[in-house]
């Protein structure tokens, strides 16, 4: 998707990586909800994730010509792992299980989503991006509202008895697999570029940026973001806001921020166009915003290190006018920087005060 971002540096190639990361969300955490039910070492379990494991194989392989020769492949591949899951499900419990109507439901809306996917990859253009995100809102829309159908009604939270744990666990192993993606594509383009202090430095900056991501979610939100879902009374509410939701634009923000890691790696001492600013600044802004969201739908308060860190990005875009890829890729890197050190002072003076820690923090 980063690739992709980079080779089509426009609002419509933006508008295609927006689709791929939605489409490729929405299989993984689809997944995640239909595993959360049943047990994983049960062997029909086993082999089905081995299946679905060769679809997502086949996705991955058309992704980077999902909007060229390779539409009708890809499109095929997420019906599947969309609609596939509910369907095992459904045969699985039956309908007369309390979770069967529930897994009818998903099924149902993912299998016309999938309608409109193959249609979509027959035409070409612009055609193509405006029915398959009417597919894709299709199923964000329909899950927001609990996939809801006529004379069965819709699903509530509340009938999604999920795993709290298993939920926030599988969200944290993507996040770590995008920040691992994003460390690969930099130390890659690094390699293949001569050497030079410039780009030695945007390295280190590209680094220390990644690294401020990994700290932000990792060193206390995440495991404490776990704790919550799996203690709450309404998980299904958790697991739908916070980790189905929420974390669409958390891994967007490492996307957009690893192109702009490469942007800056490339070209260090260049100005920079509109289209690659965005990059720099934009990736860090959607990943706070993201993990702000986040930490809103779990304690129901506005991170004050987060918000500041939006602000000053904000206010670093006169910058970008006049400044090169590495000067703003430094200003970048500083803010993120800043945001972990604002909550370190704030665990610092916790502590001082024999106060406790994770709570407070996540407020």
């Amino acid at each position: 998707m980063t690739h992709h971002l980079l080779e089509n540096l426009t609002v419509r190639g933006a508008a295609q990586t927006l689709l791929l990361l939605l489409a490729v969300w929405l299989s993984w955490i689809n997944i995640v909800w239909i595993t959360n039910y049943f047990d994983l070492r049960a062997r029909p379990v086993t082999l089905t994730l081995i299946g679905l494991m060769l679809v997502s194989l086949i996705v991955s392989s058309s992704l980077p010509e999902a909007f060229d020769g390779r539409g009708a492949t890809a499109a095929a591949a997420f019906v599947i792992l969309l609609a596939g899951p509910a369907a095992l499900a459904l045969v699985a419990v039956g309908r007369d299980h309390a979770l069967g109507v529930v897994f009818e439901r998903v099924m149902v809306w993912c299998a016309m989503a999938g309608l409109l996917g193959i249609p979509g990859a027959l035409v070409e253009g612009d055609g193509r991006i405006i029915i398959w995100a009417a597919g894709a809102l299709l199923v964000y829309v329909a899950m927001w509202l609990g996939f809801p159908l006529p004379r069965i009604g819709h699903s509530h939270t509340t009938d999604y008895t999920i795993n709290g744990e298993h939920m926030a666990e599988r969200c944290l192993l993507f996040v770590t697999i995008a920040l691992g993606e994003s460390i690969i594509i930099t130390g890659t383009n690094f390699g293949e570029l001569p050497t030079s202090t410039e780009r030695s430095t945007a390295l280190v900056m590209a680094f220390a940026g990644s690294a401020a991501i990994w700290w932000i979610y990792f060193d206390r939100g995440a495991e404490a973001g776990r704790e919550v879902i799996s203690a709450a009374i309404d998980p299904g509410r958790l697991g739908l806001i916070a980790y189905t939701y929420c974390h669409v634009p958390i891994v967007a923000g490492i996307i957009v921020a690893a192109a702009g890691d490469e942007i800056a790696i490339a070209h260090p001492g260049q100005e920079v166009s509109t289209g690659e600013a965005a990059l720099i600044l934009g990736g860090p802004a959607l990943y706070l915003v993201g993990h702000s969201l986040f930490k809103l739908a779990l304690w129901w308060h506005l991170s004050p290190s987060r918000l500041a860190g939006i602000l000053a990005l904000g206010a670093l875009v006169p910058l970008a006018v006049v400044a090169p890829a590495l000067m703003l890729i430094t200003a970048a890197t500083a803010v993120l920087l800043g945001v972990v050190i604002w909550d370190l002072l704030i665990e610092r003076r916790l502590v001082a005060a024999g106060e406790p820690v994770a709570a407070e923090l996540e407020v």
